[in-house]
Parts: structure tokens; C-alpha cells; sequence
């Protein structure tokens, strides 16, 4: 995409987002206690208060035993704490909130601020918000609580695809209407965002996630551009949520000190994303699915591809409810994930054989949720990986067996 045409989208999706927020104080808020959306995940945890104090505090944890093994060579048994989260939250003022993520991955040795942003409520189809931003490309990137997957794994095109729990330093503007039982959300933010190394990383390939490595992105825009994030977000409790998101800009350092280094070379992300549920069997289906176009320098290998694509699938379907053990409303389910990533769409030029580089994987799972905020999950994962050239690809396997749980 052209760097005139990226622009003129943000200022259109801009407007489109101030002109909803003008109809606001007219819309139909009788259904305005609707199940939230996807952009509200971070707000939709339990908090712990004490008596009056102004700080609500919460979290969650995820540890599991992973035995896997890759071409026949068998990696033994490991046990992981993948992941400890504090969450933290406050009403401050009128129409003023504030929540913060904190993540603490490898016994603390990495810490991420996922999420720290401040909320200025106007009313419910417009609200400020401004602080580092999780930015809503598909669903999982702000819905990645562990509690709420029956997986252990999280999926690769949200992981390896896209950047998840990506998050920026940024300000923008988010709401949500209510008619007739449909909830209408909207989200629109400028943040920094990507940078070189999405194409020149330890990967040897277009490699969005990389970006996550440069902290500086919370102090300053690596080439003084911004990343702009839209999404639209539409649901009926009789047919579920959909939503459609765009993430793009300009990603490479094109200037230093008032000489030209490159031109300036544009990345898009485009984002679907559902879940809905058949009532009669409580049968659910998660999905999200990206494509991503990066203007790569004629001058580097085939190797860093231009054109990408992923998603993920789940089924979960619930076979028991009721009394395990000391849990009175307990639920078993079972599920499958399907994964796939494709890191370089399109052909060889010298031979016209077509670019490998993709992963598949199949993930069955059983699960035992003895409330809504823990669960116990069981995994088997198959995957299968080639390279460039296509050929066939490595095939690896892991049994999984761990537990999330918020607290």
C-alpha cells in the first residue's frame, strides 16, 4: 500500500469513528447490558477489592508439564511457569479509570507491560483512552487470558504471525451502541509500532513478532510515524461476534538527521475474527484469521516474503456439567485447534515452485473447568513445518498437562 493511501485510510477510519461517536447520546441503550466484546477483555476479569480502598487487584496463572519429542528425538519430560499476570485497576475521578497488566514470564526474568492506559468516560459510544495500548488486531491480542482457552499453547498466527500481547504507547478513541440486541463496538488508536528488525531478525524472514524485542517503542517511534489500529466489532447473543480489523504504517527508518536513508516502506495487517455457539448442544466455535503485506526491499532474498497468512480454529464442545468431586458446577469439555501459518505466499522466481515455509498443527484437548476463573487442561499437539524450499516439513509432537487459573 501506497504511503498516501495509508493515510488517507486512518483519517477516513478516524472520521467514520467521530461521526459514530456523534449519534451516541441518540442510540437505544436499553440492551446495553449485552454480553461484552472481545474489546472489553481487559476490563472483563475479577478484581479483589478491600472495604474503600480506591485499587481493585488481580491476576492469573499458567504452569504446565510438556514431554515432546521432534523427528523421533525425544526432548524428556520439562515442567514450565509459563506466565504470572497482575492485573491492577482504579476509578480516580468521574467518568476517569485506569487498569495496568503487568506480565512476569521465565520466574521474572522477562516483565512486560502489557497494558497501562487511562479511560475517560463521555459517554458509552465515546471514550478517550490513552497510555501503552493493546493493540485490537483480530480478537486474541486483547483476549489472551489463559483461564479462558481450554490450550496450553497459545496460536501460532496470533504468536508468530502476529505479534501477540502487542502493545504500544499510543492515544485513541473506543465506544460501543446497543439496537435491538446488537452491540456495535468500535476502536481506533495511534501508537508507535514496528521496525526494522521485522526484516532483519534471527528468523532470516519477514518476522512481525520481532518488533516486541524493542522497547523503545514506549518512549519514541522508531522513524517518527505512527501505527494506526482500527477495528469494528459486531454481536447478537443469538449469533455471536465478528469483528474486522486493519493494523498498518510505515515500519522502517527511512531518515536520520535530514538524510534519506530509504524510502518508506509500509506494512498492512487485515484481521477476522468470530466466536459463536450452537445453544442447543453449547457447542462454540473461536476463530481469527490475518493477512499481512510488507514492502520488502527488492534487494533482499526471496526468503523475506511480502505477502503472509494465518489463523487458528477451535471447537469446544462441553460433555459434563455438574458434581466433580468438591465441585458442584463443574464442566468437562473436549476441543481441537487447528493451526496455520503461512510465512511466505507465493513462488519461487527461478523455478516457479511454490515457497514453502508454513506450519500446520492439530491440538486436541480435554479440559475440567471446576469454576469459570480455573482450568485444568490436557494436550496432545502434532505439528508439521517445512521450509522455503518446500521440502517436507520436520514433524514434531508434545503431550501437555498444566492448569491456568485468575486469582
Amino acid at each position: 500500500m501506497m504511503k498516501t493511501s495509508i493515510y488517507t485510510f486512518k483519517i477516513k477510519l478516524f472520521a467514520i469513528a467521530l461521526l459514530m461517536s456523534a449519534f451516541a447520546t441518540a442510540q437505544d441503550n436499553s440492551d446495553s447490558t449485552i454480553a461484552s466484546l472481545n474489546m472489553d477483555a481487559v476490563y472483563e476479569r475479577p478484581f479483589i477489592t478491600q472495604g474503600k480502598l480506591p485499587v481493585a487487584i488481580g491476576g492469573y496463572l499458567e504452569a504446565n508439564m510438556i514431554y515432546a519429542g521432534e523427528e523421533g528425538v525425544n526432548e524428556g519430560l520439562s515442567f514450565q511457569a509459563r506466565r504470572l499476570t497482575m492485573f491492577m485497576s482504579s476509578s480516580f475521578g468521574k467518568n476517569l479509570s485506569f487498569l495496568s497488566e503487568i506480565e512476569f514470564e521465565e520466574g521474572g526474568h522477562e516483565i512486560n507491560i502489557e497494558f497501562a492506559a487511562m479511560d475517560w468516560y463521555i459517554n458509552s459510544g465515546l471514550k478517550f483512552r490513552g497510555g501503552i495500548i493493546m493493540n485490537p488486531i483480530g480478537a486474541f491480542n486483547q483476549n489472551h487470558d489463559g483461564p479462558n482457552w481450554e490450550f496450553i499453547e497459545r496460536p501460532n498466527s496470533a504468536t508468530q504471525l502476529l505479534p501477540a500481547t502487542w502493545s504500544n504507547a499510543g492515544f485513541g478513541l473506543h465506544g460501543k451502541f446497543f439496537k435491538k440486541g446488537w452491540t456495535l463496538g468500535y476502536e481506533a488508536y495511534l501508537t508507535n509500532g514496528f521496525d526494522n528488525s521485522i526484516i532483519d531478525n534471527e528468523e532470516h524472514k519477514t518476522f512481525l513478532a520481532a518488533s516486541k524485542d524493542n522497547s523503545e517503542r514506549f518512549e519514541e517511534s522508531s522513524n517518527g510515524k505512527s501505527l494506526f489500529t482500527g477495528k469494528l466489532a459486531l454481536k447478537h447473543p443469538k449469533y455471536g461476534e465478528l469483528g474486522f480489523s486493519y493494523m498498518g504504517g510505515v515500519y522502517n527508518k527511512f531518515e536520520e538527521e535530514g538524510l534519506t536513508l530509504d524510502q518508506e516502506r509500509s506494512l498492512s495487517v487485515y484481521a477476522i475474527d468470530f466466536n459463536t455457539e450452537i445453544k442447543r448442544t453449547g457447542t462454540r466455535f473461536i476463530g481469527e484469521f490475518a493477512w499481512v503485506e510488507v514492502d520488502v526491499p527488492d534487494t533482499y532474498l526471496q526468503e523475506y516474503g511480502e505477502r503472509q497468512f494465518g489463523g487458528f480454529l477451535d471447537i469446544i464442545q462441553p460433555v459434563y456439567t455438574g458434581k466433580v468431586m468438591d465441585w458442584n458446577k463443574a464442566v468437562i469439555n473436549i476441543a481441537a485447534r487447528f493451526d496455520y501459518v503461512d510465512w511466505n505466499d507465493g513462488t519461487i522466481i527461478e523455478t516457479g515452485g511454490n515457497i514453502g515455509d508454513e506450519l500446520i498443527a492439530f491440538t486436541p484437548a480435554i479440559s475440567l473447568r471446576p469454576t469459570k476463573q480455573t482450568v485444568f487442561r490436557a494436550n496432545y499437539r502434532y505439528q508439521i513445518q517445512n521450509d522455503f524450499l518446500d521440502n517436507p516439513g520436520a514433524k514434531s509432537a508434545a503431550w501437555m498437562l498444566g492448569f491456568s487459573t485468575y486469582f
